[in-house]
């Protein structure tokens, strides 16, 4: 599975097609925003249904910036996501999150930029990756803010959960990214913001494959 994950925050699924369809000839699996406007003053598309059509050609994980997540996983679960990603932060049980969804797939919790990973409640064992923001998240187009490595360095090195780094992920900070021990990235901006989508993809994935390869976590 690509390492490089394409992400798609819109508000209407005429804009996430297009950019589906521009990804598929390259691109194993997405990320797809979910937000609800009381996890952050930002709201995005919130009806999976038109997403079905698209289940065999992607693995879809569904990043959920959303009050109580739980309450999403069997509706978007029957439209194809395979892995559920769900921020800590307005989560009033954890462990009921990550059982709810071992019954659709693969689960994952989420760790806003200034959120402790202290914070988390369950057994990383349980869990399939662990997600990192790197800008305080709901907004797309934000600078990369480097405070999120130690957090990145810390569970990677644990090396008992695959850590994804979203937020600011850009030719520049792959590196460091990677470097930190994250194994995967989701980009939105330095995808889709400029250039060919094809390229950025390629460029992006090749610099992040190569810090690993020089044995850099």
């Amino acid at each position: 599975m690509n390492s490089v994950l394409p992400a798609i925050f819109e508000k209407d699924f005429t804009e996430i097609e297009k950019k589906l369809e521009r990804i598929r000839p390259f691109a194993k699996a997405v990320h797809i925003d979910l937000l609800d406007g009381k996890f952050i003053d930002n709201v995005s598309f919130l009806n999976p249904e038109p997403f079905k059509k698209y289940s065999q050609d992607f693995y879809f994980e569904l990043h959920m910036m959303v009050e109580e997540p739980e309450a999403y996983i069997e509706k978007w679960a029957e439209n194809g996501f395979k892995r559920f990603v769900g921020h800590i932060e307005k989560m009033s049980d954890q462990p009921s999150f990550v059982a709810r969804a071992q019954e659709y797939g693969e689960v994952g919790l989420a760790l806003d930029l200034k959120t402790s990973g202290d914070e988390i409640k369950v057994q990383l064992q349980d869990l399939d990756m662990l997600l990192i923001m790197g800008v305080n998240a709901g907004y797309s187009g934000q600078v990369f803010d480097k405070s999120c490595l130690q957090k990145v360095s810390f569970f990677s090195q644990q090396n008992i959960v695959p850590v994804e780094v979203d937020g600011g992920v850009n030719i520049q900070s792959i590196a460091q990214i990677c470097q930190s021990g994250a194994s995967r990235v989701a980009v939105t901006s330095a995808l889709f913001a400029e250039g060919e989508i094809e390229e950025n993809f390629q460029e992006l994935e090749s610099n992040f494959n190569e810090q690993a390869e020089w044995g850099s976590y």
